[in-house]
């Protein structure tokens, strides 16, 4: 996945522990084999050799699972998160330090558009060559999801899976007491800035305080809008806290996409949330999150079934 990847689990032996961590091991290699589009034998791979043919490739439930979302991501976002704007990193080197080259991101909108996209279930084409699909904006937090349901069925929903700080929690520790998950602070990512309670769940943070470079003295994010090719600015980062990490994630890098509409974005959503503006002031809005409401759900009908 490209980044740390650990996971956190209750178990009653060694044995029982290590069966798990193979489970979680096993499914993000699979769907590191399938997605990553460093990998020539994956079948984005594949999928992005085809671009300019017309017959385009046939996919699999899960593939066409995640190209549905894509296109969901692409409407919420009124077009600005889009898996075909990966190609945009030829015009923007992060590590080099320099802006892009007059006409670089021009020359690539032209191939940037999930409307251009051919995709009619079992089969995607995408019609200019040159075009390409990176799930890279969503594929790791299907993957904590997925592992996280594997535990789940295996009796291990004591559990927490981070993949590059994208969390998938299972269920709450063994006594029903919640995992703190702590939200870095975007003016020191050494530090948290919050700690929330978590019971079960996905937890996903965007922000621009890892990955930007500065120029001339202005300072360039690495959330791109797809619509212009540029980095967007507005809230430091988001958090967002949601039924499935999927939801989380994509939803806080939606949010920041939609710049300084951010905060108004998330307030409509109505999601479970915490976002930081650039001079760190933090806003939560929380209040009762998916986990919470089903954990409340079941001590009541405990409590129903006692009486």
């Amino acid at each position: 996945m490209g980044c740390p990847c650990s996971l956190q689990v209750h178990a009653a032996s060694p044995t029982e522990a290590r069966r798990w961590a193979a489970t979680a091991r096993s499914e993000v290699a699979r769907l590191e084999r399938k997605y990553s589009r460093y990998r020539p034998d994956s079948l984005l791979s594949r999928i992005n050799a085809s671009a300019g043919d017309a017959s385009g490739v046939r996919v699999d439930r899960e593939t066409a699972m995640l190209l549905d979302y894509a296109g969901t991501c692409h409407a919420q976002s009124e077009g600005r998160f889009d898996v075909t704007s990966g190609i945009l990193r030829r015009a923007w080197d992060f590590r080099a330090g320099t802006a892009p080259r007059p006409g670089a991101i021009q020359a690539l909108l032209p191939l940037v558009g999930w409307e251009k996209v051919r995709w009619e279930s079992p089969r995607i084409a995408l019609p200019l060559a040159g075009m390409e699909l990176d799930l890279g904006g969503y594929v790791k937090e299907y993957a904590a999801d997925r592992v996280a349901a594997l535990l789940r069925e295996q009796g291990g929903g004591a559990a927490v899976v981070d993949l590059g700080g994208d969390l998938a929690v299972a269920g709450p520790h063994p006594d029903g007491a919640p995992w703190r998950v702590g939200i870095r602070d975007a003016s020191d990512v050494r530090r948290s800035a919050l700690r929330v309670p978590v019971y079960a769940g996905g937890v996903a943070t965007s922000g621009d305080y890892e990955r930007f470079l500065v120029v001339d003295g202005v300072r360039y994010g690495h959330v791109l809008d797809a619509k212009t090719g540029w980095p967007v600015s507005g809230l430091a980062s988001v958090t967002v806290l949601a039924s499935r990490c999927l939801i989380a994630g994509s939803a806080s890098t939606i949010a920041l996409l939609h710049g300084p509409d951010a905060s108004a974005w998330l307030d409509a959503s109505g999601l479970a949330h915490v976002r930081q503006h650039p001079d760190g002031r933090l806003e939560e809005r929380l209040g009762r999150t998916p986990s919470q409401r089903e954990r409340g759900r079941r001590a009541a009908t405990a409590r129903s079934a006692e009486l």
